[in-house]
């Protein structure tokens, strides 16, 4: 945060005690108002700026440059700020990834002379992608819109959860089109269309499907697309082969263009409205993960009208509602930042299932819900440290409920009888390491979201836990770590299991199972097998035993003993035992000047230029990925929680900022925001399942979360400034506390945490041997 801006605050935090608390309505509005969708769209963010729903299903939003496989991490969410032109607007679309997929059923709309080529964004004309400007441009929550400069087109956009509307308003004296490219994807290599069909029904209802073998091999997908004015005119293409495929095509049409149905791979079709000026042309488009039928079915569910306006509303109002969640009161800048970070951690997982309840599993077949929403795209690896953790304080209960139960589905429906690892539209990606799911249910579990069977729930953990085909649990199971011989990137995969087996251990001792619980707790300590004491690293062992040589902390890579990160980012990561990792290392004193190391080393960004996510350096500590997202608050664990404060400014201040390039890393289905939403309130999810949340400190003069269980806790930052950024003191309902750690049901149960500021670091505050947070060695 810039000194004026905490000035601000300051100044605002003393007029508090007096404000009135403001309505559910003006909270609402006022969040709203906040959101900037750019943030995060330039640099390596990731993010899209179209129009969603929270959690929905249809996240529409423009592309404005389709790349190769190889290129295609910097538009893994289909726009990147700086680019200059449009390649149409898609239905489907990942937020934050580091990986490219989707961009189903890309529509354009033309004035004028239809080109079928993309053509290159570097030379206009050459296709029928068109320039634009930021100036035309106009983003808020569900909605969107741009002038396409080529056509001289206004496109808007808005969503429900499972349609997309557009309304395109085009210019007099040419010609009106809507082109539909089912040859399209966020990266486009030989062979990712298996199949396509795209036909129109008899009442001029364009409908289709396409299967791909990208990301998640065989993903099938359906649409259905309905018009506010009858479709004088098409023309469907095959531009693999510019033939009609024969199952299909009327044999008594004269033009091999002009056909009611066509199947192949390379399919493209134009609809042709002629002289549109009169008034905008409104497009309405279902996506289903079941069939042509159920997309028509939900057209008709959600969008039964022509009514943009209507459904740009509703989306607004449920944006407001959802957004309403936390309720902010400081500098809009501030705001802006934090309600952007809300926004962007409910955007994904996301809604995966027809308006009937029916969906498509993990076997690719069709299942039907009973008694819960299903959803889908969990990136775990990242998402299960704060995503889901924020989620059971600012999301009802059912939604969590509804997490877990589309969990334990997935797992019936698995062919491999486990937990998804990292899944979208359903399907399976087996994408990082872990088995992360676990955690996820166990958060939940610990917090009392239980509308699921528990016993269930348990017996998918363990099975996931010990399924022996997937990277090193074999072997994990058999000596207590995974040998880097044997399978790659060994120490991490360690360090993993060990922590989701802790929390499967934590839920078996509460459900009473103890010879589950005695297990897993006692796999939950094999984080020790790969410390080793004479470098003070963690590092992979071979399978004889011997840490593997030569050692280089520095390195990272694919072929090294960590994912994504090397050893000066993994080797803090034992977040159920901290206390032991500091004895590991001869004491917290050690641990401390360890932890310094991280963070004042002088880096050469270049050493990471081989691994995309590594971002965000201060020292070795990469903020822009995941595995170093809690080191920071191991400062408090050791017993200097005004370290982790000093620390947390720096991050704060260097790693965010309210423009298009203001994420350093990619956000990664919302966990980077989540972050930032949780460290903005002061605290933070170290482990999840303890039921813990170690306290930071407040960035923010005053916020208030409104529960799902109906009740209001209140952070409140007395004397906020640049000037005061250390915690002096701190209250919990109006009496001193002494700890920097809350637990989770003090936050449920309402109240306020009020946090007096000032200049100097407290080093009495938060440092009592009894008063520290949970660590398994502790046991307390």
């Amino acid at each position: 945060m810039h000194a004026m801006r905490l000035v601000a605050a300051a100044l605002m935090t003393a007029t508090l005690g007096t404000a009135h608390a403001q309505t559910p309505s003006s909270v609402a509005d006022q969040a709203f108002a906040s959101v900037d969708p750019f943030i995060g769209t330039g640099g390596e963010g990731h993010t899209f700026p179209g129009a969603t729903t929270p959690f929905g299903m249809i996240q529409l939003s423009p592309d404005t440059r389709i790349q190769s496989r190889k290129d295609g991490y910097g538009w893994a969410a289909g726009y990147r700020y700086t680019d200059t032109t449009i390649v149409g607007f898609s239905h489907t679309h990942f937020s934050g990834t580091g990986h490219s997929d989707l961009g189903d059923v890309l529509v354009m709309p033309i004035a004028g002379q239809v080109k079928l080529k993309r053509g290159d964004p570097d030379q206009p004309g050459s296709g029928y992608t068109s320039r634009f400007s930021h100036d035309t441009e106009k983003a808020e929550p569900g909605y969107y819109a741009v002038t396409l400069a080529d056509y001289k087109v206004r496109a808007e956009l808005t969503a429900s959860p499972r349609v997309g509307v557009h309304r395109y308003t085009f210019p007099k004296g040419q010609p009106a089109h809507v082109l539909v490219d089912l040859r399209t994807s966020m990266y486009d290599y030989p062979g990712k269309i298996s199949w396509s069909r795209l036909r129109i029904q008899p009442d001029g209802t364009v409908t289709g499907f396409r299967e791909t073998r990208g990301w998640a091999p065989g993903r099938q997908l359906y649409f259905a697309m309905k018009f506010s004015r009858p479709v004088k005119g098409h023309a469907f293409h095959n531009t693999e082969q510019d033939i009609p495929y024969k199952g299909f095509a009327p044999p008594a049409e004269k033009d091999p263009t002009q056909r009611a149905q066509i199947e192949g791979r390379q399919l493209v079709g134009t609809l042709d409205f002629g002289d549109a000026s009169a008034e905008p042309l409104i497009v309405k488009v279902a996506i289903s993960p079941v069939s042509e039928a159920g997309a028509i079915a939900n057209l008709d569910a959600e969008v039964p009208a022509f009514d943009f306006d209507g459904v740009r509303s509703a989306a607004k109002q449920t944006w407001g509602k959802a957004l309403s969640a936390v309720d902010v009161q400081a500098p809009e800048t501030d705001r802006t930042s934090f309600y952007t970070a809300l926004y962007h951690t409910m955007l994904g997982p996301t809604l995966f299932m027809d308006s009937d309840g029916r969906y498509r599993g993990p076997d690719n077949a069709v299942h039907q819900a009973q008694g819960f929403t299903n959803y889908s795209t969990f990136s775990l690896w990242d998402t299960y440290r704060a995503l889901h953790p924020l989620m059971t304080l600012t999301q009802p209960a059912q939604r969590n409920n509804d997490v877990v139960n589309s969990l334990l589905a997935s797992r019936r429906e698995s062919p491999y009888g486990i937990l998804p690892v990292w899944s979208f539209h359903g399907l399976e990606t087996w994408c990082m390491i872990g088995y992360h799911a676990v955690p996820v249910i166990a958060d939940a579990y610990m917090k009392g979201i239980r509308g699921y069977d528990t016993g269930e729930a348990l017996d998918a953990m363990v099975a996931s836990a010990n399924y022996g085909p997937y990277d090193g649990i074999k072997q994990y199971r058999e000596l207590g770590y995974v040998p880097i011989d044997e399978e790659g990137e060994a120490a991490s995969k360690t360090l993993e299991y060990a922590f989701d087996d802790w929390t499967i251990a934590q839920v078996a001792q509460d459900m009473g199972r103890k010879d589950v619980a005695a297990s897993f707790a006692k796999r939950a300590g094999n984080w020790k097998n790969a410390f080793d004491p004479k470098t003070g690293f963690m590092r992979a062992k071979l399978r004889n035993g011997k840490f593997r040589e030569p050692f280089d902390p520095a390195a990272s890579g694919y072929g090294t003993d960590f994912t994504e990160g090397n050893a000066w980012q993994y080797s803090w990561y034992v977040p159920q035992d901290v206390a032991g990792l500091a004895k590991a290392h001869g004491g917290a004193d050690k641990l401390l000047g360890r932890l310094d190391e991280v963070f004042n080393a002088k880096v050469d960004p270049k050493i990471f230029e081989h691994m995309e996510d590594i971002t965000g350096l201060i020292g070795w500590y990469a903020h822009g990925n995941e595995p170093s997202h809690h080191v920071a608050y191991l400062y408090s664990y050791a017993g200097q929680p005004w370290r982790s404060q000093a620390r947390l400014k720096q991050i704060m201040e260097s790693q965010f900022s309210a423009r298009p390039d203001g994420l350093v890393g990619n956000d990664d289905l919302g966990q980077m925001s989540a972050w930032y939403v949780f460290t903005a309130l002061g605290f933070y999810p170290v482990a999840p399942a303890s039921n813990e949340y170690i306290i930071g400190r407040p960035f923010l003069p005053r916020a208030t979360l409104n529960l799902p269980n109906g009740k209001q806790f209140t952070v409140t930052a007395e004397g906020l400034d640049a000037a005061h950024a250390y915690v002096g003191s701190a209250t919990l309902n109006g009496k001193p506390l002494d700890r920097a750690f809350l637990r989770h049901e003090e936050i449920m149960a309402g109240g306020e945490l009020r946090f007096t500021m000032q200049a100097e670091p407290n080093k009495q505050w938060g440092t009592h041997p009894q008063q520290q947070p949970y660590s398994q060695s502790t046991k307390r």
